[in-house]
């Protein structure tokens, strides 16, 4: 009994050696086997319990791939737009086509829930009740919130170079919601709606802040400008050759552009697109210098006129056939003014393409006069008075030295020029007060200031009876003659009857 056990035993255990040796060799041939076999046959010899595997596998892949792209917390409504708005500047151009696709969703279910809302406000032809109305209202305000992160989205796709057809998808799909929407809706929802938008914190009220802040940095943007202009005067004013007319304009040229700069900033802070400016800008610029041919041709010699500086603010001119003293010049226009205070603006087209006199250029003057003696008077005295007079005056130069000449034996004087120098600024005085002097003088003096006469010298033939003398009274006739009735004369006029 003991002997048929234990080979009992030993037979067992034998064979569950020989099971194991099996298996080792089992699993050593196989990997062997699928090594030297090719993909085909790996694939159609898949074992049942290692598909399943591959099938989960692949599910997984596909709820990856279907998974968002972007921060799950940007679909949230409640979040502050301004936040929001902030959120999306490190999303990508995919990233935003996606988050733009999901809020399209969303504002299409809020857009329905809207329609559902109209039209059970109008069922049975009833009108619609206050509960209505404010629930439509209820409805339209929390989908415009939903469309203005929708927009932002939207915005913010365009900028970082997405599709434009797809861009311009989504703004159609936004536009024809709300034109087809308004023409629909009932007046008394239109009206609430208006009124709880100018109320809104992203309505009316946001409107109304990006108005004043643009209104605020304009002001601020005129006195910094002014601050700047006042600067760049002062130092334009240190470069030398610089004509004031220049700097004038270069002051102005600074002041605006600063201006310009200002207010691109502001905007772009408030997040207004300025790109559309400057493609408009670019495409009416032709048109306008095509319609501005004239005041293009003043600008253009408005800045000659300041290059090339025939003249300065100040100066006395003659030009464009008109003479005063320069006020100021635009970059299109002269303006001057007379001597009897009139202000004339003068296109500067005219002023660069005529003969300019500039009177006031140099420092000093010459006046030029005249003055006539009779030819009884003696020259060398009213040379000596001449002298006297105009060496007198305070104003009038030593060097150059005055010129005083006999200068022509007119027809009913001996002339003498007199020409003495003085600055620029006394040339009115010395010219006016030479005048007076000179006249006083030669009063003084006894030399006469001759006036154009006229001698007449009558030659009749011998015999002639002699002409009567005018009357004295200057009455132009002449005395009768005596009436001789002896003759046959009775006075009367041949050609009388």
């Amino acid at each position: 009994m003991i002997h048929s056990g234990t080979r009992t035993v030993a037979s067992r255990i034998l064979a569950l050696l020989a099971c194991v040796t099996v298996a080792v060799a089992l699993a050593w041939a196989l990997p062997l086997a699928a090594q030297t076999q090719p993909a085909a046959e790996d694939t159609a010899t898949e074992t049942p319990a290692e598909a399943p595997a591959a099938e989960e596998a692949a599910t997984d892949e596909a709820a990856t791939e279907e998974a968002p792209i972007y921060p799950e917390e940007l679909t949230n409504l409640a979040m502050d737009l301004e936040e929001f708005e902030l959120r999306l500047l490190p999303l990508t151009a995919d990233q935003l086509a996606a988050l733009a696709e999901t809020w399209q969703g969303i504002v299409q279910e809020q857009t329905s829930a809207v329609v559902e809302a109209t039209i059970a406000s109008r069922s049975g032809g009833k009108e619609a009740s206050e509960a209505d109305i404010d629930s439509i209202v209820e409805l339209n305000d929390l989908r415009g919130d939903g469309f203005d992160r929708y927009s932002a989205v939207v915005d913010a796709l365009e900028k970082k170079g997405g599709d434009e057809a797809t861009v311009a998808s989504l703004r159609n799909y936004r536009s024809a919601i709300l034109v087809e929407e308004t023409q629909r809706a009932d007046w008394q929802a239109l009206l609430r709606m208006a009124a709880n938008w100018t109320t809104s914190e992203d309505g009316g009220l946001r409107i109304a802040k990006n108005v004043a802040i643009i209104g605020a940095a304009f002001l601020a943007l005129l006195i910094v400008a002014r601050f700047v202009r006042s600067y760049a005067r002062r130092l334009f004013g240190k470069i030398p050759d610089l004509s004031k007319l220049l700097q004038a304009f270069l002051a102005m040229v600074v002041y605006w552009v600063t201006v310009a700069i200002g207010l691109m900033i502001v905007l772009s802070a408030l997040g207004v697109d300025i790109s559309p400016l400057f493609a408009v800008v670019g495409g009416a610029s032709f048109i306008i210098a095509f319609a501005m041919q004239d005041t293009l041709g003043n600008l253009a010699a408005g800045l000659m006129i300041m290059i090339n500086r025939p003249f300065d603010e100040g100066d006395y001119i003659t030009a464009g056939g008109t003479s005063g003293t320069v006020k100021s010049v635009s970059v299109v226009s002269t303006t001057v003014t007379t001597p009897d205070n009139q202000v004339i603006v003068i296109p500067n087209s005219k002023v660069w393409g005529d003969v300019i006199t500039n009177t006031t250029a140099s420092d000093i003057r010459r006046v030029d006069m005249q003055f006539g003696i009779g030819y009884e008077d003696s020259i060398e005295k009213a040379q000596q008075v001449l002298e006297e007079v105009v060496t007198s005056h305070p104003a009038v130069l030593k060097d150059p030295a005055p010129v005083i000449r006999v200068g022509a034996l007119a027809d009913s004087s001996v002339n003498f020029i007199v020409r003495p120098w003085t600055k620029s600024a006394d040339y009115w005085s010395v010219l006016w007060d030479l005048n007076r002097s000179v006249k006083e003088a030669f009063d003084a003096n006894g030399i006469s200031i001759p006036f154009p006469q006229t001698d007449m010298h009558i030659k009749m033939p011998a015999g002639a009876a002699a002409v009567p003398m005018l009357a004295s009274g200057g009455s132009g006739s002449s005395a009768e003659a005596p009436v001789d009735y002896a003759t046959g004369d009775d006075g009367a006029k041949d050609d009388e009857t």
